[in-house]
């Protein structure tokens, strides 16, 4: 049986459990983007990751005024290449994200970035590999 690998974002909306960063990535305008020849590594919040964040948080960065600041935040979970677990097992590393700041990487003892957790690991896409992790990470502030 073989499977027909699609894009990073048809990938998220077929998984069906990244609604809330669909709807993100839609709203900052970064579709194309990632739909794009990449290939890109995406730390993915699951629908449960933002459900974590106050209340508000999300209808506000929506909004289109938000929109560079919403942006900025998602750009901050994704590293340019296509980075597989196996690249990172038993490391502790840095990583510049595509917005620029670095994000921590630690593959001691499960894998880390920054705080959040990654939950499910490589999944395959045709631009690049999606890794799916457990909170939405906000980037330093500059």
């Amino acid at each position: 049986m073989t499977t027909t690998l699609h894009d990073i974002v048809d990938t998220a909306v077929a998984a069906g459990t990244f609604k809330t960063l669909v709807a993100a990535v839609t709203a900052a305008g970064l579709v194309e983007t990632l739909k794009g020849s990449g290939p890109f590594t995406v730390f993915a919040p699951n629908d449960a990751a933002f459900a974590k964040l106050p209340a508000g948080t999300v209808e506000s960065l929506v909004k289109p005024e938000n929109k560079a600041k919403l942006a900025a935040i998602l750009t901050y979970h994704v590293v340019s290449g296509k980075v597989m677990s196996k690249d990172i097992a038993g490391k502790t590393m840095k990583a510049k994200s595509v917005n620029g700041a670095e994000l921590s990487i630690n593959a001691s003892n499960g894998v880390m970035i920054d705080k959040a957790h990654v939950v499910a690991a490589d999944i395959d896409t045709t631009n690049g590999v999606i890794h799916v992790i457990d909170s939405v990470m906000m980037p330093p502030a500059h």
